[in-house]
């Protein structure tokens, strides 16, 4: 039904031809149990290396052992100096480069800045400076997971492959929520719709749309898209040319699309961040029935006082994967539940390397997922 690692991929793991280097760029040690996973899933040793910040705060990156001629995979998970992060990895590639490396491989399971990739008046579409800047240091390749966005992909002139987390959190429902079966899944906005409709199918149950959390409409008067005014008596404009304004948004009353009385609520998206969309979606499902309330993601980040905020929420458990590194979270907000997605890495980890077929990793995934 979905992608799911056989058995035998266990046994298989650890067959690498040699030539093959794993660094974890993290110079903070709890970004790097994801680094220690997937080694000991390949069954090879972390790669020699430091990576420092000098008293200056400049980062230092120090190779120690050769790279000439191999492929080279440098995992980065995302800490809460995601600037650092982003030099570290920047740094340790262009190293790597420079050392004679014969490919380098970016393992980067949660893709930096990916909700700056679209352009916000007069901001700047920040992903694509980004993908622009990895390619440039040196990078031949990029593995990721779930981008915010999968047009991100464009941005890079090297392959992307896009893994999906979505199999390991199905795997999950099936097998830790004893009664999934009378469980609806819910889409907290219109904007989720389509990953909601995904697990929907897969699990045979329902889906619900939460429609009216829309922001207010962003206000044109100090954005400057009245240049030029429109005063009909300007001799820049046509005295017949009247152009049509735009009907402003207006924040619709709060909606839920689908039965979900008396049902388990499942509410699915990407990124869990800010919780506060999430919290006011827990309390608008509870106040239509349901009786029970999981939240699933694939990247936690949980900024600021998001465990605390779970904890006294009616969200009753929300799992993300270890994309990002949440074992504090976890301890303040035992709620807080993690699936490890360190296989389908090392796998894909090992198939380039091999030089074999990735299709395997994206069966039954269609577009829309």
């Amino acid at each position: 039904m979905f992608c799911v690692a056989p058995p035998e991929l266990e046994t298989k793991m650890n067959i690498t031809k040699g030539g093959l280097v794993l660094f974890s760029a993290n110079s903070n040690s709890s970004c790097m149990e994801l680094s220690k996973k997937i080694a000991e899933r390949l069954g090879v040793e972390m790669g020699k290396v430091q990576v420092y910040q000098e008293p200056n705060r400049e980062t230092r990156v120090q190779i120690q052992e050769s790279v000439r001629g191999k492929d080279v995979f440098i995992i980065q998970t995302v800490s809460k100096d995601v600037n650092t992060t982003i030099m570290e990895l920047l740094i340790m590639v262009y190293a790597c480069k420079t050392s004679c490396a014969k490919s380098i491989i970016g393992v980067i399971p949660y893709f930096p800045y990916s909700k700056q990739c679209k352009m916000r008046k007069r901001g700047s579409i920040v992903s694509k400076l980004l993908a622009s800047m990895m390619c440039k240091a040196g990078l031949t390749h990029l593995i990721t997971m779930d981008l915010h966005q999968k047009e991100i992909q464009g941005f890079f002139n090297i392959p992307v492959d896009n893994l999906r987390a979505s199999p390991f959190l199905l795997q999950y429902i099936q097998e830790e929520i004893p009664d999934y079966r009378n469980a609806v899944i819910v889409a907290k906005s219109p904007a989720s719709a389509k990953r909601a409709q995904s697990f929907a199918e897969r699990l045979r149950l329902g889906i619900a749309v939460i429609h009216g959390e829309a922001q207010d409409a962003e206000s044109d008067l100090v954005d400057g898209r009245h240049s030029p005014p429109m005063v009909k008596s300007v001799a820049a404009i046509h005295p017949s040319l009247e152009i049509p304004m735009l009907i402003p948004k207006e924040k619709p009353p709060i909606t839920v699309v689908g039965d979900v009385g008396g049902r388990i609520a499942i509410i699915v998206d990407d990124i869990i961040d800010d919780v506060d969309t999430f919290l006011a979606a827990a309390e608008t499902l509870k106040e239509r029935g349901a009786y029970k309330i999981f939240v699933m993601a694939t990247h936690g980040l949980l900024s600021s006082d998001a465990p605390r905020l779970i904890e006294e929420s009616a969200i009753d458990e929300v799992v993300v994967t270890n994309t990002i590194p949440h074992e504090i979270q976890k301890l303040q907000c035992p709620k807080i539940k993690t699936v490890d997605i360190s296989m389908i890495l090392s796998e894909a980890i090992r198939r380039i390397h091999n030089g074999e077929s990735m299709s395997y990793l994206f069966r039954n995934i269609g577009l829309d997922d």
